[in-house]
């Protein structure tokens, strides 16, 4: 009788033996197919591991396998130590990561059928490549000059040309035979990559890996990604795990931005994984930014250990007639503001309206106002199901919570005490786009946020729209600050900034710097020139007075020198035990049992603090706390983690509880 060990997604840490029925066999080339195995009551799909001899099962307890699928080629082993490395570092059963990183087309019992892949439209010759300035020419120089693994930062100012570096790293590997793995952090930056790609190599088959692609599409993509038909392959974090057999370069673009971090799942940091795969596969990988993450930052410059990356800079933009925008600030504690806005930044957006050149109002808050509110009893508009309020969308008439997504109609007067005035207080993306309208009404304005760019297709006609001319004063969230080019763009307004200056999170500080340089970056990108104008009370702040020398270097070193003195990370390294329950005295108690395991004794260089609710303590009727695990050593704190994660399996817990381990949290 001949065994077979399966890979399944279930919250076990173990693969699961079957027997292979007669008529069948498998041999050592068939480990990575997948097959169908009855599991309980039903039929899954998993990934063959192993050809066992023996097993702990007893011969007649043993199911047989119901069907092996030859439909693709067996997973390569590669990709086997990539998963094996992510269920250790992350504490995650195999099986959930080898089958969460492969296509729902191809997890499904009935998937798509394989169809052949489309090609990429070849054009009559590839798009002529500019002339390297000479920081390019240097940096591709640097980075060309060995095949094998090295991570390199490419810390590059906004415009100075990043992309251009890529792909004529790209052409080269392609003319070595092969393959290129382009990851980006969000849908919206691919349309514009994925075209310059493509026009650049129209004889190289290009495909995309998202979620907005269908199942098939997706299925098919990755299908031509693993038999190599496919060379250059563009994606968002998940398309990290795509087997690829001839892989020979990855680049991470805007490698500090935090979509790479999954928060839900097995929560991985496609950056970092992407950097395990190059080293693994002994090949360079390519980290670009004009921001970098505060720990790439250190594993780039930090002199009292050998780096870990190696730094290259474009400190000039890539149109020689481009200048980086002149940033300013407006000290609102001097100037009465209209509606938010200052006679400064009004007058400025008058200008750029005369000279027919557009203007960017950027605030991070969509929707109307951030709550509503009774001016008679002090009622205000809080979400039933969440510790959070309900946002007021004045335009659909809604009152809608951005954690939970629990929507209600706009009372029409106030729940509690019934006076019918009650207000918006604070102002989001559609207040804003309403008073621009009321004080530039011949003015075409455009609002970009979540609410108006949906999907895919929305965001590219209103990319097409600005490209287009079509709009002259810009109103936008975070959606606008990055990778996006708009020739006519040179003034950017900066509203609401303040807050993040003095945020709980310790990392509020490092998001806020990378959202302003980046949006800043939007300004004077052609012959043009641009200017930002930022309104604060706080106009002597450091990080502002960094942001007008557009010097990241000296922000991320007075950051890194109070992390260190703070034991924050990339000095320590943590852990995030979360439970949520009905609730909270559950969630806690949960928590306190871990935090008793007596095995703690024995790793004394791990530090366990005790729970404490979240900070946004509820979210969809559940209640959430946490508890924090902390090492400087981050074998020790590894070490600790296996050992301690059987304990948290046999701690009996409420039925509607659920919990989870992260490694390397983000949020907290």
């Amino acid at each position: 009788m001949q065994l077979v060990r399966v890979a399944l997604d279930v919250p076990l840490d173990r693969c699961f033996d079957y027997r292979v029925p007669e008529g069948v066999s498998l041999t050592a080339a068939d480990i990575g197919l997948r097959v169908r195995v009855p599991f309980g009551l039903k039929s899954r799909i998993g990934i063959v591991v192993d050809l066992p001899t023996v097993s702990d099962v007893g011969e007649s307890q043993l199911k047989a396998l119901e069907e092996v699928l030859r439909d693709t080629p067996p997973l390569p082993p590669d990709w086997f130590e990539l998963c094996q490395f992510c269920a250790r570092y992350y504490q995650v059963p195999l099986g959930e990561v080898m089958l969460s990183t492969l296509p729902a087309g191809l997890r499904r019992i009935n998937p798509p059928k394989a169809r052949t892949p489309r090609r990429t439209a070849s054009v009559a010759e590839a798009a002529s490549a500019p002339a390297l300035t000479g920081e390019q020419a240097d940096a591709l120089a640097v980075i060309s000059a060995d095949p094998g693994f090295c991570a390199y930062l490419l810390h590059g100012v906004t415009g100075s040309g990043k992309t251009e570096v890529y792909l004529r790293l790209v052409d080269r590997v392609l003319a070595a035979g092969r393959q290129v793995l382009l990851l980006v952090p969000e849908i919206n930056l691919t349309p514009q990559l994925e075209a310059r790609v493509a026009a650049r190599f129209p004889d190289a088959q290009l495909v995309s890996l998202h979620s907005e692609l269908t199942e098939a599409a997706r299925t098919r993509h990755w299908r031509a990604a693993v038999d190599g038909s496919a060379r250059i392959v563009l994606g968002t974090r998940l398309a990290v795990f795509t087997p690829m057999p001839e892989l020979g370069l990855i680049v991470v673009d805007e490698e500090h931005d935090a979509s790479f971090k999954q928060q839900d799942g097995m929560r991985y940091s496609a950056r970092d994984v992407a950097v395990f795969r190059a080293r693994e596969r002994d090949i360079p990988i390519v980290l670009g930014s004009a921001t970098p993450s505060l720990e790439s930052w250190a594993n780039a410059t930090d002199t009292r250990t050998p780096a870990r990356y190696r730094l290259i800079s474009l400190t000039e933009r890539a149109v020689q007639s481009a200048r980086l925008p002149a940033v300013q600030r407006v000290d609102t504690r001097l100037e009465k503001l209209q509606d938010g806005l200052s006679d400064r930044l009004l007058k400025a957006i008058s200008e750029r309206l005369v000279r027919r050149e557009q203007s960017l109002v950027f605030l991070n808050r969509r929707g109307y106002a951030p709550v509503l509110t009774c001016t008679s009893c002090g009622w205000i508009s809080h979400c039933r199901r969440c510790a959070a309020n309900l946002v007021l969308h004045l335009a659909d008439g809604r009152l809608r919570c951005h954690h939970c997504g629990f929507e209600i109609r706009v009372p029409k007067a106030c729940p509690t005490c019934g006076n019918q005035d009650i207000l918006p207080f604070g102002r989001g993306t559609q207040r804003l786009e309403e008073v621009l309208s009321e004080r530039f009404p011949y003015a075409r304005i455009l609002r970009v946020d979540r609410d108006s760019a949906k999907s895919r297709k929305q965001w590219e006609a209103l990319v097409e729209r600005i490209r287009g001319d079509e709009v002259d004063i810009l109103v936008g969230t975070q959606m606008l600050a990055k990778g996006h080019d708009f020739p006519k763009l040179t003034l950017v307004g900066v509203l609401g900034a303040d807050a993040a200056l003095f945020a709980a999170d310790w990392r509020a500080p490092e998001r806020l710097f990378a959202q302003l340089m980046q949006v800043a970056g939007r300004a004077g990108r052609a012959e043009l020139p641009g200017e930002v104008l930022i309104q604060t009370q706080y106009p002597e702040h450091p990080l502002y007075a960094a942001l007008v020398r557009h010097d990241y270097a000296a922000f991320a070193n007075a950051q890194l020198t109070e992390r260190e003195q703070a034991g924050f990370p990339p000095y320590t390294f943590q852990a995030m035990l979360r439970a949520e329950a009905p609730q909270m005295a559950d969630a806690i108690a949960y928590l306190a049992s871990a935090l008793g395991w007596e095995g703690a004794v024995v790793h004394p260089e791990v530090m366990l603090y005790d729970p404490v609710p979240m900070r946004l303590a509820r979210r969809a009727n559940m209640e959430r706390a946490q508890l924090l695990i902390e090492s400087p050593s981050r074998r020790a704190l590894q070490s600790f983690l296996s050992a301690w994660r059987e304990h948290l399996g046999m701690i009996k817990v409420p039925s509607r509880l659920r919990w989870h381990l992260e490694v390397d949290p983000y949020e907290f």
